[in-house]
Order: C-alpha cells, then sequence, then structure tokens
C-alpha cells in the first residue's frame, strides 16, 4: 500500500503505532540534545555552571519556535495537499519555506549577537553565571541555521509520512552529540564551550541529512530549485498554521526568562539550575506526547484534506487517550523518585538537591492533565484553525501563568513560584476540554466543508 493510500484507508491503531514508534525514537533522543549538556555540565563542570546553561534555556526555546513557526506550518500544508493529491502544490509550500528557514535563521543569529548582553541579563543571568552563559551562547547562535534548517525539514519528513527516515535524522544527530559532549567537555577541557560545539556539530549533521533526503528516491515531496522562492500567499499559510507552536515557544522563552529572575530573587543561582533539572524532566514527557502529535499529525491532515472526518475523530481520541496515559504513568514516576533524579545531574550539592526535589514534586504536580492538552492544541494547528490552536497554546503559557508568577511567590516565596505551574496547568486543562467538546461535535461538517 503507498504511503497516501495507506493514510486514507489504513487501519487508525496500526497507523498510530506505526507512526509513533519511530516518532518517540526520534524525539525522546532529540531531546536528550540539552538534557545531556546539562548531566555532563552539572557532573562534569560545576552546580553553578548548570545554573548558567539553564539561563539559556530562553534563547534555546526561541530557536526552536521558529524552526516550528516554519517546519509545522510546511508540514501541515504538504499533509493536506497529499491528501489532496496536489504534489505541486505540496512541493511548491517545502521550497517555499526551505528559503524561509535560511532568512530567519540569519535574522536570528544577527540580533541575537546585537542584544545578546541586555538578553542575557534579562533571561537571569547573574555575575556568577554571565561568563559562562556568554561563552555557551555565542557558539550557539552561529549554529542557529542548522537548528532551523534540521529541525523544520525534518518535520516535513515525518509529515509525507517518512516517519522512519525522521527518526533516523533524529538518532543521528542526538547521538552524536551524545558522543562528542564528554569528548569535548572533558577529553579537550572545553567545560560549558565544549557543550556548545557539540550541539551545533550535532545539529550540523542533521541539515545535511535532511537536505540529502529531500534530493533522494525516497522522498515523496521533492526540494525543487525552481521552487525555492518567496510565493507571498503559500507563505502566509505557512506562518498561520505555524503561528500557535511557535507563540507557543516564543511564551514559554519569556516565561522561563521570567521564572529565572524570580528564582534568583527568592532562591538564587541554584534555584535556576533546580529549574533546569525540572525543565529537563518535563522535556522528557511532553516530548513522549509530541510524538503522539507527530504520529496524528499526517493522519489528521491528509484525511480532512480528503473529507474524512470519521477518520479524523478516530484519531483524536486515540491520540488524547494514549496521551493521558504517557502523563499519569509519568506523573507516578516523578512524584515517587524525585531525588534519584536530580542526582543524575549533579550528586555533590545538597542545596541543589533540595531545591530540585522541591520543584519537581510540586511543579509538576497537575500532569496528568497536561497530555490532552498538548494533543488539542496539535489538533486545531493539523485542521488550520490556527487561532483557537493558539489560543488554547498561551493559556497556559502565558494568559494564566504569569499573574500567577507575580502574585504568588509575593506570599509564598519560592513555593509560590513552583506552585504557580499546577494551577496554570489545571486551569487551562478546563478551558480546553470546553473548546475541544465543542468542536467535536463540527469535525464532520468541518472536514467536509
Amino acid at each position: 500500500m503507498d504511503r497516501t493510500k495507506e493514510l486514507g484507508e489504513g487501519r487508525i491503531p496500526r497507523l498510530m503505532l506505526k507512526y509513533f514508534i519511530p516518532a518517540f525514537i526520534g524525539v525522546f533522543v532529540n531531546a536528550l540534545y540539552n538534557i545531556v549538556d546539562r548531566i555532563f555540565i552539572g557532573q562534569g563542570v560545576s552546580a553553578v555552571a548548570l545554573s548558567a546553561v539553564s539561563v539559556i534555556f530562553p534563547v534555546m526555546l526561541i530557536m526552536i519556535a521558529f524552526g516550528m513557526l516554519i517546519g509545522i506550518g510546511a508540514g501541515v500544508l504538504v499533509s493536506i495537499n497529499m491528501g489532496r493529491r496536489d504534489m505541486d502544490r505540496a512541493e511548491r509550500v517545502l521550497g517555499n519555506s526551505f528559503l524561509m528557514m535560511i532568512l530567519a535563521s540569519g535574522l536570528i543569529s544577527l540580533i541575537g549577537f546585537l542584544i545578546k548582553a541586555p538578553m542575557l541579563k534579562m533571561f537571569g543571568a547573574t555575575a556568577e553565571t554571565v561568563g559562562y552563559a556568554n561563552d555557551y551562547l555565542n557558539i550557539i547562535l552561529v549554529g542557529v541555521i542548522f537548528q532551523v534548517v534540521g529541525f523544520s525539514l525534518n518535520n516535513v519528513i515525518r509529515s509525507e509520512g517518512n516517519a522512519k527516515i525522521a527518526m533516523y535524522s533524529m538518532i543521528l544527530s542526538a547521538g552524536l552529540n551524545i558522543i562528542l559532549d564528554p569528548i569535548f567537555i572533558f577529553v579537550f577541557d572545553l567545560g560549558v564551550k565544549g557543550a556548545a560545539y557539540a550541539t551545533v556539530i550535532s545539529m550540523m549533521s542533521l541539515s545535511v541529512w535532511v537536505l540529502l533526503h529531500f534530493n533522494s528516491k525516497r522522498s515523496v515531496v521533492k526540494l525543487r530549485a525552481k521552487y525555492i522562492r518567496l510565493d507571498p500567499e503559500i507563505m502566509k499559510e505557512i506562518l498561520l498554521i505555524g503561528m500557535a507552536p511557535f507563540f507557543m515557544q516564543t511564551a514559554n522563552s519569556a516565561v522561563q526568562a521570567l521564572i529565572n529572575t524570580k528564582l534568583i530573587q527568592f532562591g538564587g543561582d541554584l534555584a535556576v539550575g533546580a529549574m533546569g533539572i525540572v525543565n529537563s524532566v518535563v522535556t522528557l514527557i511532553i516530548m513522549s506526547i509530541v510524538a503522539i502529535n507527530m504520529a496524528s499529525q499526517p493522519i489528521i491532515g491528509f484525511n480532512f484534506g480528503a473529507q474524512s472526518g470519521g477518520r479524523v475523530k478516530e484519531t483524536l481520541r486515540l491520540a488524547m487517550i494514549s496521551a493521558t496515559v504517557i502523563s499519569v504513568i509519568s506523573f507516578i514516576a516523578v512524584e515517587s523518585i524525585p531525588g534519584f533524579i536530580v542526582r543524575f545531574f549533579n550528586d555533590s550539592d545538597p542545596q541543589l538537591l533540595s531545591l530540585g526535589r522541591q520543584g519537581l514534586r510540586i511543579g509538576l504536580l497537575a500532569l496528568p492533565v497536561v497530555g490532552f492538552q498538548v494533543v488539542v492544541g496539535n489538533f486545531f494547528q493539523s485542521v488550520g484553525k490556527a487561532k483557537i490552536a493558539t489560543l488554547l497554546t498561551l493559556l497556559r503559557q502565558v494568559i494564566v501563568l504569569i499573574p500567577l508568577l507575580f502574585i504568588l511567590p509575593t506570599y509564598f516565596g519560592l513555593t509560590g513560584i513552583w506552585i504557580s505551574m499546577p494551577i496554570a496547568d489545571t486551569c487551562s486543562a478546563l478551558i480546553v476540554t470546553f473548546f475541544i467538546s465543542r468542536e467535536w461535535r463540527k469535525i464532520d461538517q468541518t472536514a467536509t466543508r
């Protein structure tokens, strides 16, 4: 069965499993990029260096945001146009998006170097951590183009139905990073600079790999030179669809910067390091749920384009159930062994251990209701309803969480920062439930418009 026929006629559970396994392996390994950096830096350099790299986390989120803006927008359009059997349009989307990736990367690097000093201060760098943070950021900003191009094009590979190849891309890149980290940090004694070099080289390998794919027989859509140009109509479509995950990541970046400053105010530099550990754990969990989105997106996008509402609903239902199961299991694991998790990152600083345990236990209290929210946001994005997807995305990250971060620490100190996160998760879950309940009744009509 060819890929287009499979997406339109194959059994949904089997398709989901087929796409989920490689997606999960790929994103899980990819999530190890920053996590492995933190582990090696925390164990091999110092707890303060770990805090410094955590300061850079908002910058990494901005880079990922642009990759998602273009990559997910292009991926959804490719899936929909494949469902409509319009392969020429799909290839126009790919070519247009590739040029957008290059332009966006150059802009990010330029602006990053121009505002580096105030940006580091805004994101929570102190006199003790700014040196480490600056060393790491200088190298990362040079490699922005590899991050954006590699991440974005790999998402299109997945959207065209080549889930295994997308998985191999992530394994190649993240695996190389894991190998290079200890070599640069310990053997060459480069410290945080070594971690940054390892990351950039790994991103570069990913970019080369995905570009080779789109010029090979394995690709369904081709990257053709004649389509590598900006088409205002296609560009607008890509940006509108990719806006929700873009806002999610940029909002997350702003919130992380705010959290860092609050943590320094109420807990000091090591509290920022503890937040880095919490973010690492959350990343692994969320990436598992994102793998469900990656598995469902081409199925939902194709069948929405093919006007098959029943298959869209079946895919969405299975995705929500699966995401909730992952969230609940992860919650039980984190609440049971928080100290064991913290010691992976640093086992020599008792204060960091105490702060990390507190952050994990309180900050992830509402984890069971997070999974289905991520899936619902992806659904609205996959069917082109960018405004609703953006609203639902911003609920947790901005609309609810930011006010809590200003109010609760005033009364509860550091604990108020940790508890803001589960309260925001719970409030946004209630609103997401309302939206998806209303949309569920409309899916058949929407898919046949």
